[in-house]
């Protein structure tokens, strides 16, 4: 959830960017930081380890009228002044904005390394005003450079540079899906910018760059072209001056908008948590050594609706990686059944909003009866927030919507990482496995973002829009992402949707299935010796059983499976594929792009998706 700005134009930059960093505090930073280019080509760079209004000023009021700056959430590296942006090239000629995890950064650093090249900071993006000063040096232009610099970078970007070779221009670029750039025209003037709220009011028209897009912008506008050179319309819309049209940005609804934020909030639920340099897991302030946690004989989590599907698939997490003993129920059942705890249980809730009133009377519970107690959620100061030991926050920002998709991502990697906290400090994971964990982690916001591009989500939508029934089927930790693609489903299409366990599906809800009724089989294969694999590796084969079940009874099946995984694809009416991953997080790649079927029927269906009949945001009642 990093911030960027751009601006080019005859007005001091500083105030500028500096109004603009403000209005996207809401996102969450660790650190900040501005470049400003001046007439003739010097860079003036203001940074801090802390807040927006930390910032050294030094004179930079009428530095110069081009300007970068950025909000961080740390990834690689700690949040330090060396470690915040932008972060120039060797000779400080070049400054640079970025938004993304580098993949492939420790092959890039050891190659700019044998170059003779000097790294200041901890963090993967200084590798790419290194690899853009490494072609300037060959005779390109900062228009080139940045082109050929980006053609070697794996993952997802959103990148902003400036340079004294380009004086008055910024260069944006985006790359896969882990970040979006919006291009602003005022009068005069141009701006780059991560989030239109940053730039509304500023601008009378806005354009998005899709992924493989560059712009470089000045004060006279802007122009796109492809990574080799190669013009591009831009599409123009009417800058909206309404802050909420404005903070849905180029989406028609606030849940389009969220879905697709996927890939930069997962990145916010890593910061300060995941260190990509030295493979390493840290969780900030937590309460629990290693003797504590060798002392829990079981984990409880719980929840409701989608949170409660959260909590299955994380007590999957913590059995396989922990090793420790995990159940999930029903928040609002919980004190009902007089639970048996002690100081040696350890409870887990999660919750987005924080005020979820089963989940706080739960939690309540909980601490009558001594047990540990962590909170999962979206929300700091909020009540659950306030009665755990420790909370976990999942730093995805503000959902709208009321139907959680970004946040039930989001509360899937955290709880993830808290599986494999636990399992550190319990010595059930040794610091080989940690770190291959860690190195999938690095790819998994790429991934999402190609989840939500998988082709034949449009052609599932149209084909099943008017559909009276779904049924949903998945087995070990997809099962509870059928569960929660139906409910999604019936959330905001209205459509009636049912998740099954592949295995149970034989002992009653076969007899529902005929031509008319869709089945969608969740059956992404593992890879084969990949990080946090369960003990199961045989479930991918049963569920091709259970899909030929299926066809047997005339059912129409949908399949989210693995890319190049044609024997699953072949056997289904429609296949929708998503990278390949360790089966723990296979299912925050299904939840994505069966939250966007689900949107994508409701809108076909004429529904309201960001406000359901009759659902509520946060559920204060019980």
């Amino acid at each position: 959830m990093c911030g960027i700005i751009g601006y080019a134009g005859s007005r001091p930059a500083f105030p500028i960017v500096l109004k603009s960093l403000r209005r996207l505090e809401y996102r969450g930073y660790d650190s900040a930081g501005v470049a400003i280019l001046n007439g003739g080509g010097s860079l003036h760079v203001s940074k801090t380890a802390g807040k927006i209004a930390d910032l050294p000023r030094d004179d930079l009021e009428h530095a110069g009228a081009t300007a970068i700056a950025h909000t961080r959430w740390a990834t690689h590296g700690r949040p330090t002044l060396q470690n915040a942006h932008p972060h120039t090239d060797g000779a400080g000629n070049v400054a640079v904005v970025h938004n993304g995890i580098v993949e492939n950064y420790e092959a890039l650093r050891a190659d700019l390394l044998r170059e003779g090249r000097v790294f200041r900071s901890e963090t993967d993006t200084e590798v790419i005003p290194l690899l853009i000063e490494r072609f300037l040096e060959r005779g390109a232009s900062l228009e080139e450079a940045v082109r050929e610099a980006a053609k070697l970078l794996q993952g997802g970007h959103a990148i902003a540079v400036i340079g004294a070779g380009a004086p008055g221009a910024v260069i944006g670029l985006r790359i896969g899906h882990a970040g979006g750039l919006v291009v602003g025209r005022g009068a005069g003037e141009s701006f780059l910018a991560s989030d239109l709220p940053a730039i509304a009011g500023a601008v009378d028209r806005v354009a998005y760059l899709a992924d493989g897009e560059m712009t470089v912008v000045t004060a006279e506008g802007a122009a796109c072209t492809d990574l080799e050179g190669r013009p591009i319309k831009t599409e123009w819309r009417i800058g909206r001056h309404d802050p909420a049209a404005a903070a849905k940005g180029p989406h028609k609804h606030f849940m389009l908008k969220e879905i697709m934020e996927q890939p930069e909030s997962l990145v916010s639920a890593m910061r300060d948590r995941v260190d990509f340099n030295e493979m390493r897991l840290d969780l900030p302030g937590f309460l629990f050594d290693a003797a504590r946690v060798r002392a829990f004989d079981r984990v409880v989590l719980l929840g409701m609706g989608t949170s409660y599907h959260a909590a299955q698939v994380g007590r999957l997490m913590i059995e396989h990686l922990a090793r420790l003993p995990a159940e999930a129920e029903h928040a609002g059942e919980f004190r009902y059944r007089e639970p048996v705890l002690t100081p040696d249980t350890l409870v887990v809730t999660i919750t987005q909003s924080g005020e979820t009133a089963d989940s706080l009377i739960a939690m309540q519970e909980a601490s009558r009866r001594g047990a540990a107690q962590i909170a999962v959620t979206n929300v700091a100061g909020s009540e659950a927030a306030r009665l755990a030991d420790y909370a976990l926050f999942l730093n995805a920002g503000p959902e709208i919507a009321v139907a959680s998709t970004k946040t039930f991502t989001g509360s899937l990697l955290c709880l993830y990482l808290l599986a494999l906290r636990l399992a550190e400090l319990r010595g059930a994971l040794d610091a080989g496995a940690v770190a291959e964990s860690i190195h999938a982690l690095a790819r998994l916001p790429e991934q999402v973002g190609r989840s939500l591009a998988a082709a034949g989500l449009d052609e599932v939508a149209r084909t099943y829009a008017h559909s009276k029934d779904f049924l949903f089927l998945g087995r070990g930790p997809l099962y509870p992402i059928a569960l929660e693609g139906a409910l999604k489903l019936k959330e905001v299409s209205y459509i009636h949707a049912e998740g099954c366990q592949a295995g149970e599906m034989k002992h009653g809800p076969i007899a529902l299935i005929d031509e008319e009724m869709p089945v969608l089989a969740l059956a992404i294969r593992e890879p084969p010796n990949g990080p946090g694999r369960p003990r199961n590796g045989r479930l991918h084969d049963k569920m091709l059983g259970n899909i030929e079940e299926v066809r047997a009874r005339g059912g129409r099946v949908i399949v989210v499976a693995a890319e190049g995984d044609a024997r699953t694809a072949e056997k289904a009416d429609h296949a929708i594929l998503v990278p390949e991953a360790p089966a723990l997080l296979a299912p925050i790649l299904a939840a994505a792009p069966l939250q966007l079927l689900a949107y994508r029927i409701a809108v076909r269906r004429g529904c309201d998706v960001d406000q359901p009949r009759n659902l509520a945001k946060t559920v204060t009642v019980e």
